[in-house]
């Protein structure tokens, strides 16, 4: 099996102290009315690519309605076109961790209305048409986890094994996309409590994993989530170590996480601060605030806010702009926005 070189970006410079929520531009709407959580996408040539997701079509979550994954293709060829149609996904997917390389975007695990997935393909868009094509399956399903490409090696850590959040693992596998022949290598678990809808993020060789809930029983018997600060490090030849907490959790934050002028943008999230909010068709929505790390001074700050709070949903790097796709902006209820934050 040829090798999948990696796609190597550098972020120009940008402020990242006090970012606003005028510095976002909106791009064309996903066509999906709703919107989704849970995408895939990436970058194809030149164009943005948008894959699968789930929403509730029907009634909210809370009124006993049913999710339902989606398997279309969105290609956007720029930033002021329109999306079209380039194809289906192999199955409705959703849930999954994607990046961009420089021979398509890698999409690895996720799931569907029945069950986890440990497949593992790379989805093109050739002449408007989506192709995929299957690589090495992850040595377990797994969905909700996070993964970034550090220089050729794509990394997966945490996440669920099977629906319904009632375990989760610290689990981490490596894949080399120079020698994707020799398939998925599990690597030393993340310290601590297992977990999953953490962030990930890359930067000079060192993989980072942040905020993240695990599940603790809780006095009625059942699980439920708990908010995680940690902040993890993945050193390859001297493995995993703790860092500076982050200044509050972050539950499904866009994912993989920028790093801009050694900087880790944390774009908001669920920070925990509205859980439980009643009546859920009036909750305000997630927290709009992004918090920063510095990663040479091993130091966290705020740094301005979002539009509008988002979770469970990918972050792309498209030309000179950083992108975020959809995503819940409150529990159950997505958006089909599609936001730019300009790099220059």
């Amino acid at each position: 099996m040829k090798s999948l070189l990696c796609f190597t970006i550098s972020f120009a410079a940008l402020a990242v102290s006090a970012i606003t929520p005028s510095d976002w531009k909106h791009l064309p709407d996903l066509p999906n009315q709703l919107g989704v959580a849970g995408a895939f996408a990436g970058v194809s040539g030149n164009s943005l690519v948008v894959a699968g997701g789930a929403n509730f079509p029907g009634r909210m979550p809370w009124e006993g309605g049913t999710k339902k994954w989606h398997d279309t293709v969105w290609v956007l060829d720029r930033p002021d076109g329109q999306w079209c149609e380039a194809g289906k996904l192999p199955r409705p997917l959703g849930y999954g961790v994607s990046v961009t390389t420089d021979r398509g975007i890698i999409c690895v695990g996720g799931s569907d209305i029945d069950r986890h997935y440990a497949d593992v393909f790379r989805l093109s868009v050739i002449n408007g048409k989506a192709d995929t094509m299957k690589l090495p399956s992850l040595p377990s399903a797994l969905a909700n986890s996070c993964g970034a490409l550090v220089d050729s090696v794509f990394y997966i850590v945490g996440g669920n094994e099977k629906p319904g959040e009632t375990e989760c693992v610290a689990r981490a596998f490596a894949l080399d996309l120079a020698d994707v022949a020799k398939g998925w290598k599990e690597i030393e678990k993340v310290p601590g409590r297992p977990r999953f809808l953490c962030a990930a993020a890359a930067d000079n060789g060192v993989l980072w994993v942040v905020g993240g809930a695990t599940l603790a029983e809780n006095s009625d018997g059942k699980m439920e989530r708990v908010y995680l600060h940690e902040v993890w490090a993945y050193r390859p030849g001297s493995g995993w170590a703790r860092h500076t907490d982050m200044i509050k959790p972050a539950v499904a934050a866009p994912t993989p996480a920028p790093v801009i002028n050694g900087r880790m943008l944390v774009l908001t999230g669920d920070d925990g601060s509205r859980r439980g909010f009643q009546p859920p068709d009036k909750h305000p929505g997630f927290a709009r605030a992004i918090q920063s790390f510095d990663i040479n001074e091993e130091k966290w700050s705020m740094a301005g806010e979002m539009p509008a709070g988002r979770a469970v949903l990918p972050c792309v790097r498209w030309g000179d702009h950083l992108v975020i796709v959809n995503g819940e902006q409150r529990p159950g209820v997505r958006t089909p926005e599609v936001l730019a934050l300009p790099l220059k």
